[in-house]
Parts: structure tokens; C-alpha cells; sequence
């Protein structure tokens, strides 16, 4: 997958009866606002710098540039003071989330130096060249009034590292929300049985993210695997051998196998150009399709490790936290309650199936199993723990009323024993103790499951919610 750039619009504002009474104001304000450009560029990002917008006319030219780069998101930067109907046309045609920077030059006026250019002309031009905070309760006013979804940094353009700090978390939750909207999601196959908690509105998951669903048939797969040449399978059975850690007892036919539908799932992927896929089926009565299902595992592992998270038990709604928390380079496994530890206060979390082995602590281990527990098949799967330090919870939820929310919280992994079985797990603590946390995080009514992380990552989970519209909860 190669995402499109996130377009980041940015302007910055004034008044054009400043610039015949205060020489050189226009040009150094246009200075802070390239300024502003230039710590927005990095890699995977386009600014569109529409510059200093000091009129309502070149406020609607302005909003027609952006709404032609098609911006993902707008930073305003408040240079000084400008007129509330200089701003709003901007955004109304632009239509996209705004970041207002209200940014001032330095922390402090040099007042001494300022009282003493003994020119008053001179020293309102230089006042206004720091008055970035004058406009902003007009300006939030204006945007309220007209449903505009704006968001603050307040701060110093230079030396203010936390302020930079939210600026770029900022940028990475815009670029999140513009991957999801590009990400091509696969399903194939069909719901676990019984399980209603993660039965998902599809429309609603496309509808907020801008998810396109593509429908997959297990057939498709199982075809892909007939064409896998043995070459393919020696150099797939290579790869395993230097990603996993492979165990002795695994048996050669199951590892052959699970190659050669690594393989074929690879094709799949490329042929629907998918971000992420989702998946459930018994295959019962069909053998050829039962072996696809059942030696799926290793492949998925791996293809979640590439940045194409796979969730089992046709998961959707896990599916899309897991690809929110890889976006952000976290990781993202698929996880649920295992069990708790009330002697050591943790709380053990894992699943059977595909694991996020890119985030595992040490190699992740193949071992081989008789049975998966509650599905069809016996063959290979991996067993792994979360790398040992910050980790972030996060699940997308179905609220009343049918809205989506994010629900997340932080913890840490923490070293220690595990259940030895073939399957994902790791013990996490939090802060408020694993039973109020266990009695907190329900009381939301998520699903079972929810995807973990590497990193404590809220804020800018957050802030992805603001973005999108949705209510973010955090659990603590």
C-alpha cells in the first residue's frame, strides 16, 4: 500500500489596512507563515501554503485553492489581527477540519526595547506583529456559529517544544484519518457464529472512516493456492525460519502448508490492493477450503507485520483499530481478556490466530496445535507477548443510536509468566489496578475484543477523534 500524502492547506491572516501604515509588517507575517510551512513539511506530507489572507476577496480565492488541492485538513495560523469575514469564507469552501495556531514570535515582548523606539507608528506595527491572540475568541465565535469543527494550539512559534509537540500530533492524527479513508478493507468469509457483540454496521464503518469494503470469497484464496509453484513454498518456508521462532515439534506438512497460503494470500492482497482484511470460515464439507482457513495464520502474521493487519473471527470493527494503531506506527494486535492475575494485579490479554509479530518482545514462536479451540482445523500458530513497556489499548465501539466512539486506554507490559499455548498473550498493568480498570473499560460495552500497541498513544487517538467527529473515551 502506498497512501496518497496527507495535503495539509495552511494560511495565515491579516488586515490589509495595516500595510501602507506599517512598513515591512505584511512581509514579516508572510515570514512566520513560511515559517510555520516549513516545520509542517516531512516526509508523506504536502503543504499547500496559500499565504496571508487580508481580504474577504482573496479569502474565497484562498478557499478555492484548497478546495482544488483537495486539503485533508487546515492549519490556520493566526499571525495578527484580521477580521472574522476574512477567515470564514476560507473554510467554508474548503469544508475540512481546522488546527487554528494561534502562535505569538517569541514568549515575551522585549518591553524595554519596544518603548524605546520612541515612534508610536513603529511600535503598534510592532505590537500587532505579536497580537496573534486578539482575533482567536472572534474567530472561534464565527466558526461555532457556523459549524466549522475547529481545534487550538496555543504557544510560541520558536522554542516552545510542547507546543510543537501537539502541532505534530496534530499532523500524524490528519494523517491517520486521510489513510483510512484511503484503506481498502477485505472480508472474507463470514461472522463467528453466535457472537453478536462483534457483528458490525458496515455502511457505518465506511460512512465514518471512508473505508472501501471489498467483499472476498475463501474460494478465490483457496484457488490462488493451487497455482503456488514449489519454489515459492522452499522460499516462503525460508522466510518463516528467519521471522519466527519455529519450534522443533512443528510438523513439516502443516509448515508447507501455511507456506503456501502465505503465498496465495499475498496475491490476494495485491490483486484487491487491500489495507487490511478481516476473516472467518469453517470451510466444513469443502476439505480444499478447510486447509486454506486452517493454515492461515502464519501468512497473516506476517502481512500484519507489512502493515496489513488481518483480524480473525471476521472482526470489523477490530479490523479498523487495528489499522488506526499500525497507521500510527504502534503496532495494532488483535487481543482480548485471557485472564486475571489478582496476586500480581494484571490482567492477561491475547488471542488465538495472527499475531502483530513487528511489536512481539524477542521472536515470536510456531508451535503446533491438535485443535483451534472453538474452529475447524489443527496445523500451526504463533504464541507471542506484547514488547515489555507503555502499551495502548484501543477499540472502536457501536454506541447507542448508532454512532461510532473510540474507546482506549494506556498501561504497560510487563515481564512475567504466560500461557504457553500456542497463541498471543501478555500481562498489562494499569494504573488504577486491573479490576477497576476491567469494571471501567466494560462499562462502555465494547466488544470482546480491541487491538494493542506499543506506545501510550492517547492524545493522539484523541485527537484523531476530533477530527473525524467522534467521541474518544479514555479509560483510566
Amino acid at each position: 500500500m502506498n497512501p496518497s500524502p496527507l495535503r495539509i492547506g495552511l494560511f495565515g491572516i491579516g488586515l490589509d489596512a495595516y500595510w501602507p501604515q506599517f512598513a515591512g509588517l505584511k512581509e514579516r507575517l508572510e515570514g512566520y507563515v513560511a515559517q510555520v510551512a516549513a516545520r509542517l513539511a516531512r516526509p508523506g506530507v504536502e503543504v499547500v501554503n496559500v499565504g496571508l489572507v487580508d481580504n474577504p476577496d482573496r479569502a474565497h480565492a484562498a478557499g478555492r485553492e484548497l478546495r482544488r488541492a483537495d486539503v485533508d485538513v487546515i492549519f490556520l495560523h493566526v499571525t495578527t489581527y484580521a477580521l472574522s469575514s476574512t477567515v470564514l469564507p476560507v473554510v467554508l469552501r474548503a469544508r475540512v477540519p481546522v488546527i487554528v495556531l494561534n502562535l505569538t514570535p517569541s514568549a515575551a515582548i522585549d518591553y524595554a526595547a519596544f518603548n524605546a523606539l520612541g515612534d508610536r507608528t513603529r511600535m503598534t506595527g510592532e505590537w500587532l506583529a505579536y497580537c496573534a491572540a486578539c482575533p482567536v475568541p472572534e474567530i472561534a465565535n464565527v466558526f461555532q456559529r457556523a459549524s466549522v469543527r475547529f481545534h487550538q494550539v496555543t504557544g510560541v512559534l520558536d522554542e516552545d517544544p510542547a507546543c510543537w509537540r501537539e502541532i505534530d500530533a496534530w499532523v500524524e492524527a490528519a494523517r491517520v484519518a486521510a489513510a483510512m479513508q484511503g484503506n481498502r478493507l477485505g472480508l472474507m468469509g463470514h461472522y463467528y457464529s453466535g457472537m453478536l457483540d462483534i457483528q458490525s454496521d458496515v455502511t457505518l464503518q465506511c460512512a465514518t472512516f471512508g473505508t472501501h469494503v471489498e467483499h472476498l470469497e475463501v474460494d478465490e484464496l483457496s484457488a490462488l493456492r493451487r497455482d503456488v509453484l514449489a519454489a515459492d513454498v522452499q522460499a516462503r518456508m525460508s522466510e518463516f525460519r528467519e521471522k519466527f521462532d519455529v519450534q522443533g515439534d512443528c510438523g513439516a506438512d502443516d509448515l508447507l502448508e501455511a507456506a503456501r497460503t502465505s503465498v496465495a494470500l499475498d496475491r490476494l492482497v495485491a490483486q484487491h490492493r487491500l489495507g487490511s482484511l478481516a476473516y472467518y470460515y469453517k470451510g466444513t464439507g469443502v476439505a480444499e477450503n478447510e486447509t486454506t482457513v486452517a493454515s492461515i495464520i502464519l501468512g497473516c502474521s506476517l502481512l500484519t507485520a507489512r502493515g496489513v493487519p488481518v483480524a480473525g473471527e471476521y472482526e470489523v470493527k477490530n479490523v479498523q483499530a487495528m489499522k488506526i494503531m499500525d497507521l500510527f506506527g504502534a503496532g495494532g494486535s488483535f487481543t482480548e481478556y485471557y485472564a486475571m492475575d489478582f496476586k500480581d494485579d494484571v490482567v492477561l490479554m491475547g488471542h488465538d490466530g495472527p499475531g502483530h509479530i513487528a511489536i512481539a518482545e524477542g521472536r515470536t514462536k510456531v508451535r503446533p496445535l491438535k485443535v483451534y479451540h472453538g474452529k475447524v482445523g489443527r496445523g500451526v500458530s504463533v504464541e507471542m507477548a506484547v514488547k515489555h513497556g507503555p502499551v495502548t489499548l484501543l477499540s472502536v465501539i457501536e454506541q447507542p443510536g448508532g454512532k461510532l466512539a473510540l474507546l482506549c486506554a494506556e498501561a504497560d507490559s510487563v515481564p512475567g509468566p504466560i500461557l504457553e499455548i500456542g497463541n498471543t498473550n501478555s500481562r498489562y498493568r494499569f494504573a488504577c489496578g486491573a479490576r477497576e480498570f476491567v469494571n471501567r473499560w466494560n462499562s462502555h460495552g465494547p466488544a470482546h475484543h480491541c487491538a494493542v500497541g506499543v506506545g501510550h498513544i492517547s492524545a493522539k487517538i484523541e485527537k484523531l477523534g476530533a477530527l473525524l467527529g467522534l467521541e474518544t473515551i479514555r479509560v483510566t
